[in-house]
């Protein structure tokens, strides 16, 4: 009788990806191509281009990564890339708006005190992230200090450039924690660390 009872079936375990990377790359490939334009290193009619990439790959590429992360159960990853997945929308959706005639161009005061609550969500952030790793860490000190010299910039205190500078080195610094999370994850080891927690 007992050999008629079927054995249980064998569980399997499905590994889920680990989305960060994605949110890193559409994060900071599109702030390398905005900064760049900040920086002066491109015209300002090169925002045409950056328009559809911050919409496709810095917006939906991030809220992908945020849906993801909210899966995984992590809060933080959740926040982070939902709310700068609708950072690029806001961005690409004013350019839009503003260059199709349907909106006027807003004074740059009220875009500096936009980028200037940016900077306060990312500066707070940035303090929860010293409970992750250095690599995270950076990015979110990193970007503060852009939003904020962005904003001072628009404010008339003449540091967008210098914001650009810093957003350039913002998005590769993303973009290269973003390239170590996947080697590690390809490797199925540790290849290259991206350092322990600043508080545990």
């Amino acid at each position: 009788m007992s050999d008629l009872i079927a054995a249980p079936a064998p569980t399997v375990v499905l590994k889920m990806a680990n989305p960060g990377p994605l949110g890193l790359l559409g994060f900071g490939l599109t702030t390398i191509a905005l900064s760049a334009v900040n920086a002066g290193l491109l015209t300002p009619d090169a925002v045409a281009a950056i328009v559809p990439l911050a919409f496709a790959f810095g917006g939906i590429a991030q809220l992908i990564a945020g849906v993801l992360e909210f899966k995984a159960g992590n809060t933080f990853g959740m926040v982070a890339f939902t709310s700068y997945g609708l950072f690029w929308w806001w961005f690409a959706l004013l350019r839009w708006t503003i260059g199709a005639g349907w909106l006027k161009a807003p004074p740059a005061s009220a875009v500096a005190t936009i980028l200037l609550l940016w900077g306060v969500l990312t500066l707070l952030l940035w303090i929860v992230s010293f409970r992750l790793n250095k690599g995270v860490w950076s990015v979110f000190f990193l970007l503060w200090v852009t939003f904020l010299l962005l904003a001072a910039g628009d404010f008339g205190y003449g540091t967008g450039k210098l914001g650009g500078w810093f957003g350039l080195v913002t998005g590769v610094d993303a973009m290269l924690v973003a390239f170590v999370e996947v080697l590690n994850a390809t490797a199925g080891r540790v290849v290259v660390s991206l350092g322990e927690p600043i508080v545990r």
